[in-house]
């Protein structure tokens, strides 16, 4: 009887002794896992030469290179890098985001840190060039809202490494935001908050005030009416040259999308600031977010002043910031 104990005891020690390796190794296998790499919106993309210089090749230029809704100049969604299907190993497979031609049965696959973390890759597939670029124009909406959605998390992960603490955001607006260290609070009055950031050419900013939930009328003139309250209110608050005003750029009608904010329905507006006469313009983006527990609008806006230099990835982070928006 004693004997059948010790051999059961051994046994039952056995089994736990060999799940917790397979645990062990799994842990490290997870840990063991490359960072990925790669400047915030830049895609790579492996497909063949000879596609990439064809109809192919043309397509996901269409799409992925498609100029950035709302900036004073073209730039693309994506800072592009093309390589042959040879070339993808190495560090090359660390790269955060890419887009994988192939030759084969007409699918799609999406692969989330399959060689590194954090990384987002899709696979398009199909017997023949017209199946390719049939597949890449159904898809390219969800595909390039996937990639992106790697993109905003991978901005707000380095965001949260360093934050500033505006503690009157919570405290009279009843919102937060995670704001990096290096930007700082430029105005605070009756609950409107301008926070700003200086850059080499100019500067990147952010504003958030409240307003009754019925300032907006959800009709055909929903972004006439944004445009009016974000003149009326910025035009009031952000100061400027003496003689100008800062106001909506009525030369390009601004893009309106619907979002949603921590849950919330959102209003999405995309256009150009300026002050007039005076020589100064540049993007912005503003949320109008239905706050209907409470009864009001929260609107957040970014917008950049960066005179003859490249704004994409400026809006980029002042969006991933905005996004990361918590309601009390």
């Amino acid at each position: 009887m004693k004997k059948y104990l010790a051999i059961l005891t051994l046994s039952v020690f056995t089994i736990i002794g060999c799940s917790d390796k397979k645990e062990n190794k799994a842990n490290r296998n997870k840990n063991a896992m490359a960072q990925s790499v790669g400047r915030i919106n830049e895609l790579s993309i492996i497909v063949d030469n000879e596609l990439w210089k064809g109809e192919v090749g043309e397509t996901i230029r269409k799409y992925f290179a498609a100029e950035v809704a709302g900036l004073p100049q073209v730039e693309p969604l994506f800072s592009m890098r093309q390589m042959p299907p040879q070339a993808f190993s190495g560090i090359s497979r660390k790269n955060r985001t890419f887009l994988k031609i192939e030759k084969g049965q007409k699918n799609i696959k999406e692969y989330t840190n399959k060689y590194a973390t954090p990384q987002k890759g899709i696979v398009v597939a199909g017997n023949s060039n017209e199946e390719i670029i049939a597949q890449i124009t159904e898809n390219a909406e969800s595909i390039i809202a996937k990639l992106k959605a790697t993109e905003t998390k991978e901005k707000q992960r380095r965001i949260s490494k360093s934050l500033e603490k505006i503690p009157e955001l919570k405290e009279q607006l009843g919102v937060e935001l995670k704001i990096p260290t290096a930007y700082r609070l430029a105005k605070l009055e009756k609950n409107f908050f301008w926070i700003r950031k200086d850059i080499t050419h100019g500067s990147m900013n952010l504003i958030a005030y409240e307003l009754p939930i019925n300032t907006i009328k959800k009709d055909s003139s929903i972004v006439a009416n944004i445009i009016k309250m974000r003149d009326s209110i910025g035009g009031i608050n952000i100061p400027t040259i003496e003689g100008g005003r800062f106001i909506t750029e009525k030369s390009y009608a601004p893009f309106l999308f619907e979002t949603t904010m921590d849950g919330n329905f959102a209003y999405e507006t995309k256009g150009t600031w300026e002050v007039k006469n005076k020589f100064m313009a540049g993007p912005f983006v503003n949320y109008v977010i239905e706050d209907k527990k409470n009864n009001r609008l929260v609107v957040l806006e970014g917008f950049v002043f960066a005179p003859s230099v490249n704004k994409r990835d400026n809006m980029f982070e002042l969006e991933a910031i905005m996004k990361t928006v918590k309601f009390n």
